[in-house]
C-alpha cells in the first residue's frame, strides 16, 4: 500500500518534491491557490490528487517564506499524526512561531533558473544538501522520518539550529544572490553606453551571475525574514571589498596575492560527493528514549564537520534505550566518537561490511 504525502505549493521545488516522492511509490496530494499549477502538476505526474490528505505521513510546505508558518499550522491541523516540514530558505522566525514537535524546519539547497512546476525534476535534490533544523521539542521518530524521506531523494542531510542556519545561509546563498544581481545590474547599466559590455560577458562573468536569473519574486520576503543576518554579511562584504580596492589602488601585490591564494585554496577544498564504502565505518551510539537525542547527535556531527551518510535505528538490550547506527568516513570516526564521549555517549565503531 502506498505511503501518503502532501505537498503545499506546487512550483519548482514543490513540484520536484512531488515528482521525487511519486518516483519512489508515494501517493502525493497537492495544495496550491493557483489552479493552473495544480492542473499542470497533474498532467506532469508531480501529484496524484488535489487537496489536503489527512492520511499524509509527511507534508512538505514549499511556498514563499511569508506564507510558510500559516500553512504549516494548517497542515498540522489536517494531519493529526503526520510530520510536517518545509522548504523555505529562512528558518528561525518560522520555527519560533510554530513550536510544535511534529514540525521540523527544512531547506533543500537546490534550485534552477527555470520557474514553476514545468521546471520541476525528480532528480533536483540528488547530491544536494538538505538542511534540517530540529529543536529541543523535536521527536526522534519524526526527525528520522523526515531524514529518511529526504535522503531517499539522494540528498545529504545537514543538521543545524534554526539560528545558525539563517546566519550561514546569508553567507552562502542570500548575499551571493544579491551580489550577482547587483553586478548584473551594473553591467546592464554600462551596456547602455557601451554595447560591447554584454557581448564580452562570457566565462567567469556568466558563472558568477548565473543565479541572478532565478525567480525574483521570492527574494523580498527572504530579505525581510532574514534581514539581520543578511545586512551583517553585506557589511562584512562591503568592508572586504573596500580592502580589495585599497590593495589595488596602493599596488599592494603581496596582500592581493595572499587574498587570491586563500580564496583559491578554500574553493578547491569545497566538499564533493560521498566516499566509497571501503572508506566508511559504522558508529553505534546507545541513546536513551527521550526527545531530541537523535537531533542532538546530528547537530554535534555538524559542529564537528562530520557528515553522516546513513542512519539506522536498532533495538538495544539495555531496557529503555535504542541504538543509533551512523555511517561516517573512517578518517573522521575518531573525531565523532571523541565528541560523543565528551557529551556522555558511549559509541563503538566497526568497519562497514
Amino acid at each position: 500500500m502506498s505511503r501518503h504525502a502532501t505537498v503545499v505549493g506546487i512550483g519548482l521545488i514543490g513540484g520536484s518534491i512531488g515528482l521525487a516522492l511519486r518516483e519512489r511509490g508515494w501517493h502525493v496530494s497537492g495544495v496550491d491557490t493557483d489552479e493552473d499549477s495544480l492542473r499542470r502538476a497533474l498532467e506532469l505526474g508531480a501529484i496524484d490528487a488535489v487537496g489536503w490528505d489527512a492520511e499524509s505521513e509527511i507534508t512538505f510546505v514549499a511556498t514563499p517564506v511569508s506564507a510558510v508558518a500559516s500553512l504549516v499550522k494548517e497542515a498540522l491541523e489536517v494531519s493529526l499524526s503526520g510530520v510536517v516540514t518545509d522548504a523555505g530558505s529562512v528558518k528561525n522566525p518560522i520555527v519560533q512561531e510554530i513550536g510544535d514537535q511534529r514540525f521540523i524546519g527544512g531547506h533543500p539547497m537546490a534550485g534552477s533558473e527555470q520557474e514553476g512546476v514545468d521546471g520541476a525534476s525528480a532528480s533536483m535534490f540528488a547530491n544536494a544538501n538538505w538542511v534540517l533544523t530540529p529543536t529541543e521539542l523535536t521527536d526522534d521518530k519524526e526527525f528520522a522520518i523526515v531524514r529518511e524521506v529526504v535522503t531517499s531523494f539522494g540528498a545529504e542531510v545537514v543538521t543545524l539550529s534554526p539560528e545558525r542556519h539563517d546566519a550561514l545561509v546569508a553567507t552562502v546563498s542570500h548575499v551571493p544572490h544579491l551580489t550577482a544581481a547587483t553586478l548584473m545590474g551594473l553591467a546592464s547599466a554600462q551596456s547602455e553606453e557601451h554595447y560591447a559590455v554584454l557581448r564580452l560577458a562570457a566565462g567567469g562573468f556568466r558563472d558568477m551571475t548565473r543565479i541572478a536569473a532565478g525567480s525574483p519574486g521570492i527574494w523580498p520576503d527572504i530579505c525581510k525574514e532574514n534581514s539581520g543576518a543578511i545586512t551583517e554579511v553585506l557589511d562584512d562584504l562591503i568592508e572586504d571589498l573596500s580592502r580589495v580596492r585599497n590593495e589595488i589602488a596602493q599596488e599592494d601585490k603581496s596582500a592581493l596575492l595572499r587574498r587570491l591564494e586563500t580564496a583559491r585554496q578554500a574553493r578547491i577544498s569545497l566538499p564533493t560527493g560521498a566516499p566509497r564504502s571501503s572508506e566508511l565505518v559504522e558508529v553505534r551510539v546507545p541513546i536513551p528514549d527521550r526527545k531530541g537525542e537523535l537531533a542532538a547527535i546530528f547537530a554535534l556531527a555538524t559542529d564537528l564537520d562530520v557528515n553522516i551518510y546513513d542512519l539506522e535505528m536498532a533495538h538495544s538490550s539495555e531496557g529503555d534505550k535504542g541504538v543509533a547506527v551512523l555511517i561516517v568516513e573512517a578518517s573522521l570516526s575518531e573525531r565523532l566518537q571523541g565528541g560523543l564521549m565528551a557529551n556522555g555517549y558511549r559509541p563503538t565503531s566497526q568497519p562497514l561490511v
